[in-house]
């Protein structure tokens, strides 16, 4: 195997794992709103208390959540960059190789 073939098989596994590493990440966050969703309710009866307090938690929740979907998405876009000049490189080399030079 030369060593063009294995940088491009490494290129390919690294995009692999910058994939499913933001699956992952998905992933975790579905399961803390799951969470955060199947917290008890208060009997029909009772009044909630601190009204300000549940709207600033929900907005604190949704910012952190924005937050890390948006990191996700610039961790996503670098890995493709990089797969896209890696393979660009490697291209390149390979013709070059072809040619003779």
């Amino acid at each position: 195997m030369s060593e063009l073939e294995k940088a491009a098989r490494e290129a390919i596994e690294a995009q692999a794992n910058s994939e499913q590493l933001a699956l992952i990440a998905a992933m975790l966050q579905a399961q803390q709103l799951v969470q955060q969703q199947a917290a008890p309710q208060p009997a029909p009866g009772q009044q909630s208390s601190g009204s300000a307090a549940k709207w600033v938690g929900i907005g604190v929740g949704a910012s952190v959540f924005l937050i890390t979907v948006a990191v996700s998405a610039v961790a996503v876009a670098i890995s493709a960059v990089a797969l896209t000049i890696c393979v660009l490189v490697l291209r390149g080399m390979w013709t070059d190789m072809r040619k003779g030079k």
